[in-house]
C-alpha cells in the first residue's frame, strides 16, 4: 500500500507544480489568513487540483489541508491525507524558488509514505516507511554529525534566544529557509546537520519531510524529544528538532536540561 499511495502523491504533486507555476512570478492575489499568514489564490488553485486528484483516487481516507476547512470525520478514517498545497507562501510570493508542494499518507498516526516537490528547481524528494529516502531518485542520507561543535543548524534567530536553553545556548552554524517541508528535506540530504523550531507546527508542513528525514537516518522528534503523531484531534505538534543523532541527543540536553 504504501508504494502505491507513493505513486499516487508523487504524481499529483508533479501535477500540482504545474499548477503553482502557472501563478509564480505572475503577481498573484494575495491576502492575509487569520493566524496563519499570507494565501495566494495559486494555494487554492493548487488545493484544488489535489483534493480532486487525491480523494477521487482514495475516496476512503481522509484529509487534512492547510486550504481545507478541517473535519471531525478524518479521526475516523484509517488512512488520512496531510498536505500543503505550497509551503513557504512566503518564498512564492518573493518570486524565490524554495517553494514546496508538500504531501503525505497517514496510518495510525504515522506516516507511511512523503513527498516534497519543490517545482520551480523541479526537485523531488520521496520516501516510505519501509524504503529509502530518495532525492530525484537516488538515496539521500542525514549527515553524522557528531555533537554541536561545528554542526549547521536550519532555524531561527528567536530560537536561539537564551531563554529556551536552559543547558546553554549551542554555538553553531545558523542559517534558515522559509519552507519548514524543505528544511526538513535538507536535513535528510545532509546538506545540513539539523533543523528546529520551538513554534507548534501544522501537521501538513511535517508530515511528508519528516518521514523523508527518518527514512534518510535523522533523528525526528518534537521539541521535547518525543515521536511525532499525526491526524491529531488538534493537528499542531510542539515544536520540531530533526538532526543526525549525536546532534540530536547534544541538543535536546540543552533544551529539557
Amino acid at each position: 500500500m504504501p508504494a502505491r499511495d507513493l505513486a499516487l502523491l508523487t504524481d499529483a504533486a508533479r501535477q500540482a507544480g504545474e499548477i503553482a507555476l502557472r501563478f509564480w512570478r505572475q503577481a498573484p492575489k494575495t491576502w492575509e489568513k487569520p493566524g496563519q499568514g499570507p494565501v495566494t489564490e495559486a494555494d487554492l488553485a493548487v488545493n484544488a487540483a489535489l483534493r480532486d486528484m487525491l480523494r477521487s483516487a482514495r475516496p476512503d481516507y481522509g484529509w487534512l489541508s492547510e486550504e481545507d476547512p478541517d473535519s471531525e470525520t478524518r479521526l475516523e478514517t484509517e488512512f488520512q491525507f496531510i498536505l500543503d498545497p505550497i509551503d513557504g507562501t512566503r518564498s512564492f510570493i518573493a518570486g524565490e524558488d524554495v517553494f514546496a508542494i508538500s504531501l503525505a499518507v497517514v496510518q495510525n498516526g504515522t506516516a507511511r509514505a512523503g513527498v516534497v516537490y519543490l517545482p520551480a528547481l523541479d526537485r523531488l524528494y520521496t520516501a516510505t516507511d519501509h524504503g529509502p529516502a530518495l532525492k530525484d531518485g537516488q538515496p539521500i542520507m542525514a549527515s553524522k554529525q557528531q555533537g554541536i561543535d561545528g554542526a549547521r543548524l536550519l532555524t531561527t534567530a528567536q530560537a536561539l534566544q537564551p531563554q529556551h536553553w536552559p543547558g546553554g545556548v549551542p554555538d553553531l552554524k545558523r542559517s534558515f529557509r522559509a519552507s519548514l517541508a524543505y528544511r526538513l528535506c535538507l536535513v535528510a540530504e545532509g546538506r545540513h546537520d539539523g533543523m528546529l523550531t520551538l513554534r507548534d507546527a501544522w501537521e501538513w508542513d511535517i508530515a511528508a519531510g519528516s518521514l523523508i528525514a527518518a527514512r534518510a537516518g535523522a533523528a525526528v522528534t518534537d521539541r521535547t524529544g518525543q515521536t511525532l503523531r499525526f491526524n491529531q484531534p488538534n493537528p499542531l505538534a510542539p515544536g520540531v528538532l530533526v538532526a543526525a543523532p549525536g546532534l540530536h541527543a547534544a541538543l535536546l540536553q540543552r533544551l529539557i536540561s
